[in-house]
């Protein structure tokens, strides 16, 4: 029997417009999608025919991830072997450290993560496009999450459409994880009651996108404007960040995704590490770990490369 185990990395919205709704109900989106370091704990091994999934770990909810068949590792594992007509076992176990339900795609991670593990095993491996392809039919963030091209990517349509870009040099990420969370169903009715002006057309450049100075003056979340009316602490914390005595520290703040996770990016002439510290205290945030109140913060770094999938023998 063989183990494949890979990191499964979070991500976060450099920027996302929301735009058309199509007639089925997909909204199309436009969004710079970049990794962190920070990652789940994947891990597949193959059996002789049994089938299950474990989950544990620090940000695993005290109630757990739900029914089995309703989590993206499992639909993923299905999928695949159904696609391929390869009937074999598995048994998935995933260590949880990215936030549960919070737009950093820790569902979509595990599950192209799975795709990825799978895909190492397989006797006959589906070929990149055709695991994408399948990826899409998971979910939005799924694709950019099992493609192993680059940690920067800029997706379109349903997030099935994918142009990898150079990754930008690491940049320290302070993330502010709310224990209450944003439905993403919710997000999507807010936006429809309170629509938007309609976007400007944009023409970007590979050069926009390979700077971080550039990237910093294109962010923006079309969520947060309904969003953020919706969660006063979500609110009060951002509109804190944004204060010009932290802004020198943290000068980049957006939320990712559609809630409620915000992360703060430091600036970009510094390599040095964020002292969580005075933010911290400013919030009154307990960084002691998940028992504290009902926001935590956690130390991460942009991506400079996609994990690789370890096989064991």
């Amino acid at each position: 029997m063989r183990r494949a185990r890979v990191v499964a990395q979070a991500k976060i919205n450099l920027f996302l417009r929301i735009l058309a709704r199509e007639a089925n109900g997909y909204h199309q989106l436009e969004t710079l999608l970049c990794r962190l370091e920070l990652g789940d704990d994947v891990s597949v091994r193959l059996t002789d025919g049994a089938r299950s999934l474990d989950c544990g770990g620090p940000t695993l909810p005290p109630s757990g991830l739900g029914p089995v068949e309703q989590n993206l590792a499992w639909r993923a594992a299905v999928a695949y072997a159904e696609a391929t007509g390869w009937g074999t076992g598995f048994e998935i176990e995933i260590i949880k450290r990215i936030p549960v339900g919070g737009g950093l795609g820790g569902g979509s991670a595990d599950a192209g993560g799975v795709l990825r593990a799978l895909n190492a095993l397989a006797p006959v491996p589906l070929g990149d496009h055709a695991l994408l392809r399948l990826a899409a039919t998971l979910g939005a963030d799924v694709p950019f999450l099992t493609q192993a091209a680059s940690p920067l990517a800029l997706a379109w349509g349903r997030g099935d459409r994918l142009l990898a870009l150079p990754p930008l040099p690491p940049r320290h990420c302070l993330l502010f994880a709310f224990r209450e969370g944003v439905s993403t169903v919710d997000a999507y009715r807010w936006l429809a009651e309170s629509p938007a002006e309609p976007t400007a057309s944009v023409a970007y450049t590979l050069e926009w996108l390979a700077h971080w100075s550039h990237v910093d003056l294109m962010a923006y979340n079309e969520f947060e404007r309904v969003v953020l009316p919706h969660h006063p602490l979500l609110r009060d914390v951002f509109n804190g960040l944004r204060q010009p005595e932290l802004r020198v520290t943290l000068p980049f703040v957006r939320m990712s995704g559609s809630g409620a996770t915000l992360f703060a990016l430091q600036p970009i002439d510094t390599s040095d590490e964020v002292d969580r510290d005075p933010v911290a205290i400013a919030f009154g945030i307990d960084t002691g770990g998940p028992e504290g109140g009902a926001v935590d913060m956690l130390d991460t770094q942009t991506a400079a490369h996609v994990e690789s999938v370890r096989l064991d023998e």
